[in-house]
């Protein structure tokens, strides 16, 4: 067992990220392996990362197996580019990559409809080259609008997440307060309120924030929290991160949403990375 406070993970709703986790097995099984691992939600990064428009038969055959796996999906990436590769979002690279992301924003908010999926998180973008930052900046702000939008038609909110800068340099948005100010400038655009935080612990603290701060500050303005321990970003318990104390905290500021499992499984398959929490937590 590992030194996690079972009694703060008594407190928490947990979802399985099938993008991280279960990654050795065919998408179309993921699902079942999570409610067979005793988990009842599960979250993806977008599921198709060359097509932002796959065609109605991959749709229909992963909310069939979401459904027949009995369990629930409580968040969903827009189309972000590669993941895991070298990308990091789109909605702000101008050209393809943005007319990518536009063409999967109704398709992903309807896809989530279909499962009552009620999050949506849309990454920024990498800085490039060949564009002012500017200028991916007012296009991330009018792809971000169109995002909450369709999310508020679903009933969704949409995330707005920090990534961390050693991982990848070239993203944007890599403290709480970069992320927060984008989704407030979204807010004050559609008038909706729809835009909220992606509190995502590992990111942040590679980031070296001052954690207990960022809960304190940002957890009312929060819509979503995920973890992996850091470094390695591996299961809790495997890094130096006080996770249990963190949610705890994060729980005593209100926040009763969904934790994302979104760590690597490490040298095993991922059925054996949840040792840290006993099957009845889950």
């Amino acid at each position: 067992m590992s030194a996690f406070d079972l009694d703060a993970a008594a407190d928490q709703r947990f979802s399985v990220n099938l993008s991280i986790l279960f990654t050795e097995l065919p998408l179309l099984e993921r699902p079942a392996a999570a409610a067979a691992a005793g988990f009842s939600a599960v979250e993806l990064w977008w599921p198709w990362p060359g097509s932002p428009t796959p065609g109605p038969t991959g749709l229909d055959a992963l909310k069939k197996a979401i459904e027949d796996a009995g369990v629930q999906l409580t968040g969903l990436n827009f189309y972000a580019g590669q993941l895991p590769g070298p990308d990091r979002g789109a909605l702000s690279v101008p050209g393809e990559e943005s007319d990518r992301f536009r063409a999967n924003i109704d398709v992903a908010a309807d896809f989530a409809a279909s499962l009552g999926c009620g999050a949506l998180n849309a990454l920024y973008g990498n800085r490039v080259e060949e564009a002012d930052p500017a200028e991916q900046d007012a296009l991330a702000l009018e792809n971000l609008v169109l995002a909450a939008r369709a999310a508020d038609r679903i009933g969704a909110v949409l995330l707005v997440e920090a990534l961390n800068k050693p991982e990848s340099p070239l993203y944007p948005l890599v403290s709480a307060p970069d992320a927060v100010a984008v989704a407030d400038k979204v807010n004050a655009t559609t008038g909706l309120g729809n835009a909220k935080f992606l509190m995502d612990l590992y990111h942040l603290s590679m980031n070296g924030e001052d954690l207990p701060r960022v809960i304190e500050q940002f957890t009312s303005r929060t819509g979503h929290v995920q973890i992996a321990d850091s470094p390695g970003r591996g299961a809790p318990g495997t890094g130096s991160l006080p996770l249990a104390q963190l949610l705890g905290q994060l729980r005593k500021a209100g926040y009763d949403g969904w934790v994302g499992l979104e760590y690597k499984p490490g040298g095993g398959p991922s059925s054996g990375a949840f040792e840290w929490l006993p099957r009845e937590l889950r």
